[in-house]
């Protein structure tokens, strides 16, 4: 899997100073909840090549492997458009560990019919990853139409009394669904390094 480094908390010169290091080492980087203020720190460094920053999830990426994806397709699937910043985040650290992604958006309970087309797609899936604020019942539907496993993002999309995230997270957490397994609110990036570990570990095993 790439380096890491979470921004959060850390000065523009230090994440820099890591990602520098890290660079070094010749393996993918990943800086997680950066800003445009870093990204244009490191451009103006004149070192790397292949960087990319993604505005919705404001993640910066370093590509220095060109590995090829995955054969299976990790299907990451949002209840609505709102969702869709963490969803990023989920697709851009499952691909920078070489795994292929396909969004599917706005499938909500709210809008349940637009998911019809998709259960056959879903189904053939070693692993889903599923991004739902609101009441984050979208997970425990699609834990019942799979036989794999379904890692669940909690996202703090939602009124009041979804208290920026929880009331979707103890849905998640309390789902009847068999095989839905449950990460922090709003952390694609862990969702997908799980994702991506089952989807690898099963295509290791079909060869």
């Amino acid at each position: 899997m790439p380096e890491v480094i979470f921004c959060p908390g850390k000065t523009t010169e230090q994440v820099v100073e890591i990602f520098d290091s890290l660079a070094q080492k010749g393996n993918n980087v990943l800086a997680t909840r950066s800003s445009e203020e870093i990204f244009k720190a490191l451009k103006n460094t004149g070192k790397y090549q292949n960087l990319m920053f993604d505005n919705l999830c404001k993640a910066i990426l370093l590509k220095q492997q060109d590995l090829p994806l995955s054969k299976s397709s990790i299907p990451i699937v949002t209840a609505g458009t709102s969702d869709l910043p963490v969803a990023t985040e989920a697709k851009i650290t499952a691909e920078a560990m070489h795994q292929k992604t396909e969004l599917i958006c706005d499938v909500g309970v709210a809008g349940l019919h637009r998911l019809f087309d998709k259960v056959e797609q879903l189904q053939s899936a070693n692993v889903v990853i599923v991004v739902a604020g609101m009441e984050g019942a979208l997970a425990s539907v699609i834990g019942g139409l799979v036989d794999c496993p379904v890692i669940a993002v909690p996202t703090s999309v939602g009124y009041g009394a979804n208290l920026g995230g929880i009331s979707a997270l103890l849905t998640m957490l309390n789902s009847c669904a068999s095989g839905v397994s449950v990460v922090n609110i709003d952390n694609g990036f862990s969702a997908a390094v799980s994702a991506s570990l089952i989807n690898k570990r099963a295509e290791d095993a079909n060869d």
